[in-house]
């Protein structure tokens, strides 16, 4: 191709930034032919490329209808692999576009066009007549073609492929990030809910009014900034709420605990915390295990069936442990299995689970799977035994 439209035809205007991009672009597609590109090919796959735009079209301010007038002149390319390292001028007409965008209006489609070569993507290659076309020599080869240039889009493949994973990225953490939130609110709501229905000594009232303040207006559009502030948020009532509920536990059902490792949440280390799990855990030397923020009466009511796999009963947690372990075999649930969630949850939160388990054991196809599954969870601080107990109890209801 010898000759290259590169100014608009009538009253399109000619800029700074259209000039610059232009320049670039030759400069660029020179080295390319000379071998000079190094690890830049300027080449994709023209579908490849068009998905990863979509997934990345927050970052060139571009709607999903620009996509598809994209995609329509992309299809009229001839070629899978876009090669950026010489003008691609494909040249539709206005009524094939229109076809291939699913009808569009042609209004539309200008506007979708000029929203394109304003983010880069494409040049607009204008014949004197404004007609879209190519001429062709003797031997079937293009010597002129007018019409839109996909040359641009293929040399930004690079920079494309980033920016939709830096998107994926983004889109996990958010999605991440509102898992976690939906996590705390419903803890949250589950503790305050059994609080309330045990008559546990506390402001629960108030503590349910700040979990509705925090929980109000969370919808699809809420920034991540605000998501986060609101989970920073649910994360300190959390911990309120749990304290508060393992300081109204009384002297019986806090006596539950191994004899080995007791201490009341009222201790004398200033700094006790609570994990995501639903755990306690205290800060420095000799820290004993997390304990589970529910009595080991209500687990036993609950749970009964366990109880059948304690030698003396289950008196301590402790007991239910071992009563677990055994249970577990049972259960078809290896030894790997076990060792993992006791690990990521916590001795007497898998004990619990595997209780659950056990009562749940004709609904349950895979024991095994199921406590690996939940294993991954708590893993991920995404893990709870409340709505597990909730719906139990539910159930049992």
């Amino acid at each position: 191709m010898e000759h290259i439209a590169t100014t608009p035809f009538g009253g399109g205007r000619m800029t700074a930034r259209l000039f610059r991009r232009q320049r670039a672009a030759a400069e660029r597609q020179e080295k390319l032919r000379a071998g000079d590109g190094g690890n830049d090919t300027g080449r994709a796959d023209k579908w490849q490329l068009l998905r990863a735009l979509t997934e990345a079209r927050r970052a060139y301010g571009l709607g999903d209808r620009t996509i598809a007038v994209l995609e329509a002149l992309v299809s009229f390319a001839t070629v899978r692999e876009l090669d950026g390292s010489a003008p691609l001028v494909v040249f539709p007409s206005n009524r094939e576009l229109a076809v291939r965008a699913r009808g569009m209006a042609p209004a539309t489609i200008r506007r979708h066009l000029a929203a394109l070569v304003e983010a880069g993507l494409i040049f607009r290659r204008d014949s004197a007549n404004g007609k879209r076309y190519c001429r062709r020599d003797e031997s079937g080869r293009v010597e002129d073609a007018f019409g839109f240039d996909l040359a641009p889009l293929a040399l930004q493949a690079d920079e494309i492929f980033a920016a939709a994973e830096a998107a994926r990225a983004a889109d996990r953490a958010e999605r991440a990030l509102r898992a976690e939130v939906t996590l705390h609110r419903r803890d949250i709501g589950k503790i305050v809910e059994a609080a309330l229905e045990e008559g546990r000594a506390g402001d629960w009232a108030e503590m349910a009014a700040r979990l509705a303040a925090l929980s109000a207006g969370i919808g699809r559009r809420m920034a991540a900034a605000e998501i986060e502030a609101r989970r920073d948020g649910l994360l300190r009532l959390r911990a309120e709420v749990e304290n508060a509920y393992l300081s109204s536990l009384s002297e019986e059902e806090m006596s539950a605990n191994d004899s080995h490792d007791e201490r009341h949440i009222q201790n004398s280390n200033p700094d006790p915390t609570l994990d995501k799990n639903g755990h306690e855990s205290i800060q420095g030397e000799a820290a004993p295990e997390r304990k589970a923020a529910i009595s080991l009466a209500r687990l036993k009511r609950l749970c009964p069936q366990i109880g059948d796999y304690a030698r003396d009963g289950i008196r301590n947690w402790a007991d239910l442990v071992a009563a677990a372990d055994l249970v577990r075999s049972m259960l078809g649930v290896s030894p790997d299995a076990w060792r993992k969630a006791r690990a990521a949850m916590g001795d007497e939160a898998a004990a619990i689970t595997v209780a659950v388990l056990l009562e749940r054991a004709e609904t349950i196809r895979s024991p095994g799977g199921y406590l690996r599954d939940l294993t991954a969870k708590a893993e991920r601080s995404a893990f709870s035994i409340y709505p597990m107990l909730q719906a139990l109890e539910r159930g049992k209801g």
